[in-house]
């Protein structure tokens, strides 16, 4: 569908373009023209020919959001089992529970979670959960963008099955693709630790992990090793490719030296941390390393929400507590981490900025709400007082799948509420 989008404020989020006002288009899956406001003239001798024109009525025209780091299907476990440390929860909690999830749950489960991210104008997410070959199915159902990342550890997958969803999840869909990762270092022995380097040097892959989350991964990786587990997995030549932490709470300097070398992404996940009391993550120094810094929500469970605009000011709130300083991590570094930062970390060059050519994953932010007025700052309004009732709509791949609380998913909500209730009812 060709799509007219005019009367905007536009932040492309594209380095040194201020946020100005104008038009854009849309034809196909791609944005075809972004800049000042075109005649009817000038629109008709271009020879497009729009099914839609949208009045965005002075509101905000800017990049989707990107979820770098999340569990979508752990939706069934959202307020299910609060109040517990990382571990106790994963181990006395979770993985029994997950043990008896089935394929169809967690893509039911997952189309659930997409309603949540719609919300919030996320038009990608970086999915870390069981039944990858089920999530991309799902994600391409519902139209949503999933970067999906493996979740081996010492209970399964096989490396060979490992290797077998590398080759096979990646270039069917265009929508869907699937990275090299691994749960954590505390769940995976040193063999199978081992032979996923040999494979991310095999296929000269970046790799992705739970990294540094807790206290307690840090200091039972240094009785095992004798080193953390940035500086362990280094040694192994885990991230001669490059790839990813996910939280990167108890970060030496060393640790961020290599993040910095290897040039690897720190994707911070501040409502789960806080809620797990795991700890703060040292943005500023990664900044001042010119680490990418992207941000995910974690999981439901964990959080329990998938709420990009929480997760925004934690980020910038908790780094002023940390450093006692409250003008480090600024709005404009956070609106880059949650759209253009993401991008990069999830591999998506194609979708980090709007501007021509690119895929057109564009969310349209309400400025005429209470908490959006006075106009003094947009990008400040956005992170210390922007909410999800400020997403009037969100486009993925060129596709409108919100506007103005209304779904073009595929299922309803109400059917999909229905479904999770009973899946619920069934496992619990």
């Amino acid at each position: 569908m060709n799509i007219r989008l005019y009367n905007a404020r536009i932040l492309s989020m594209v380095e040194g373009q201020d946020l100005f006002e104008g038009e854009l288009w849309v034809e196909g899956s791609t944005i075809s023209y972004i800049g000042e406001s075109r005649s009817d003239e000038e629109i008709a001798s271009s020879g497009v020919i729009f099914e839609r024109s949208i009045d965005c009525e002075g509101n905000l025209l800017m990049p989707g959001f990107k979820d770098a780091h999340t569990h979508s299907g752990m939706t069934l476990m959202r307020s299910y089992a609060d109040g517990l440390p990382l571990q106790e929860w994963l181990e006395t909690k979770i993985f029994p529970l997950e043990a008896r999830m089935t394929d169809e749950d967690c893509a039911l489960l997952t189309k659930l979670a997409v309603l949540e991210y719609l919300t919030s104008g996320i038009t990608s997410i970086m999915d870390m959960y069981l039944a990858p070959e089920a999530i991309a199915k799902a994600c391409e159902e519902t139209g949503m963008r999933v970067v999906q990342v493996s979740g081996i550890n010492k209970f399964g997958p096989s490396l060979e099955v490992f290797e077998e969803r590398y080759n096979e999840l990646n270039g069917k869909h265009p929508l869907s693709s699937y990275m090299m990762g691994f749960h954590a270092e505390y769940t995976c022995d040193r063999e199978l630790l081992e032979k996923l380097s040999e494979l991310a040097h095999k296929y000269e892959a970046p790799m992705y992990t739970h990294n540094s989350e807790t206290v307690r991964e840090v200091e039972e990786c240094k009785e095992r090793y004798g080193m953390t587990p940035t500086v362990f997995l280094d040694s192994l030549g885990m991230f001669d490719y490059g790839g990813g932490g996910y939280h990167c709470c108890h970060m030496s300097d060393e640790d961020i030296e290599i993040f910095k070398k290897r040039g690897m992404s720190a994707v911070t996940n501040p409502g789960s941390n806080t809620k797990l009391a795991s700890g703060i993550a040292p943005i500023k120094q990664f900044l001042e390393a010119g680490i990418n810094v992207a941000i995910g929500t974690d999981g439901p469970s964990s959080n329990n929400c998938l709420d990009m605009f929480r997760e925004m000011f934690l980020v910038t709130g908790l780094a002023k507590l940390r450093e006692k300083d409250a003008s480090v991590v600024s709005g404009m570094d956070v609106l880059r981490m949650a759209t253009v930062n993401g991008a990069k970390a999830m591999g998506l060059n194609d979708c980090d900025v709007l501007a021509q050519d690119k895929e057109a994953d564009i969310i349209l932010i309400d400025l005429n709400q209470p908490n959006m007025q006075p106009i003094n700052d947009i990008p400040n309004n956005i992170v210390y007082s922007g909410s999800k009732q400020n997403v009037k709509m969100t486009m993925i791949h060129g596709r409108i799948l919100y506007e103005d609380g209304k779904f073009d998913i595929g299922l309803t909500p109400a059917e999909i509420y229905r479904s999770a209730a009973a899946i619920q009812k069934r496992l619990f």
